[in-house]
């Protein structure tokens, strides 16, 4: 079996989580890490038995595949440089913060020929499939309203010299960072919505970006829809995504269902109701980003090295990864202009 060579640029939080799913799949093994502050690298590196690198450009001619676990805002530099070397690129959430970087991404990468792939762990939740498939059969009949909930809680030590929360590194607050995995989920579900009003308010932390955001949203096939994120709910909620239509209606419920309920009930809803109908009481990083499982990294990552090794589509390429980014400027657009935004739905 081949095993792909990972590196790993930025060694902060998230690229513990990175390791920990390389180190458990069959066909990857981690060479080494990259960090500006190379004491970091070498813990990292060390913890997992892979070498630490001084630059990007040492690193590079050593491994097939980097995972990009920077500040969101310093996403551009080692994806392009990557691609420059014929190395293929799976970049956290967001792809970047900018559409114009996150294209610029994408076009060095398809002059390249290599794979650029978003990070979106929660699409890879098992209680995603049933969900889609419901989605997909049209067993909601016409979808009137979908809308997702993150009432999480940030303390201020959190942001406290740290690069969350600002314009330059983060790319806004509450939405750009922890509100992003639903608001992928939404668009995953959903499609990009067809415009979006909103308003965002910085009220329970001295930062520059939001803390606190609610937008409206119209959907192509008339369906409306909500989008509320916050790091300034104490004690901090589990994340939430309703759907409801003229035939059924789902709560999902940080990857449980709370409500699975559908007209034309099918011999598979009991069974799905037992299998995720158990509501976890704690964790999914509610008020602490460390306490998520890495598992559902784990399948991210071998998603996007089965798509390598079939030459089929990966799920959550450059193009679909860029969406939630466009809807979440727009978001902000909206809320800096107080107007209703349209979005380019060709994406």
């Amino acid at each position: 079996m081949k095993k792909w060579k990972f590196g790993i640029v930025g060694a902060g939080l998230i690229a513990d989580f990175h390791a920990r799913a390389i180190q458990d799949l069959p066909n990857a093994a981690l060479v080494g890490v990259y960090d500006m502050q190379l004491d970091r690298a070498r813990q990292l590196a060390a913890n997992y038995s892979a070498g630490s690198y001084e630059t990007i450009e040492s690193l590079l001619p050593d491994v097939e595949i980097i995972t990009i676990a920077t500040p969101s805002g310093a996403h551009l530099a080692p994806a392009i440089a990557a691609a420059q070397a014929g190395v293929h690129v799976l970049c956290e959430k967001p792809l970047e913060i900018a559409l114009d970087r996150i294209d610029t991404m994408i076009a060095a990468h398809q002059k390249a020929e290599t794979l650029l792939g978003g990070i979106f762990q929660n699409r890879f939740n098992a209680a995603m499939i049933p969900l889609r498939e419901a989605v997909m059969q049209g067993r909601f009949g016409a979808v009137t309203y979908a809308g997702v909930f993150v009432p999480w809680w940030r303390n201020d030590e959190y942001y406290q010299g740290s690069w969350h929360g600002t314009w330059q590194l983060d790319g806004g607050g509450a939405l750009m960072n922890q509100s992003i995995h639903m608001v992928d989920m939404l668009i995953d579900l959903m499609g990009l919505p067809a415009s979006v009003q909103a308003y965002t308010a910085t009220l329970g932390h001295k930062i520059e970006a939001e803390d606190t955001a609610v937008a409206v949203l119209r959907f192509p096939n008339e369906a409306l829809g909500m989008i509320y994120g916050t790091t300034a709910s104490w004690p901090g909620q589990f994340k939430r995504f309703e759907i409801t239509g003229t035939k059924g209606t789902v709560v999902y419920l940080e990857d449980s269902f709370s409500v699975w309920q559908f007209a034309d009930e099918q011999e598979q809803d009991e069974e799905i109701r037992k299998r995720f109908g158990q509501i976890e009481t704690k964790g999914g990083g509610v008020s602490d980003p460390a306490a998520i499982s890495y598992q559902n990294h784990m399948k991210n990552f071998a998603a996007f090295l089965q798509a390598l090794e079939s030459g089929c589509e990966f799920e959550i390429g450059g193009a679909e990864a860029r969406k939630s980014v466009e809807l979440i400027q727009a978001i902000y657009t909206a809320a800096q202009k107080g107007k209703i935004v349209q979005l380019d739905n060709r994406s």
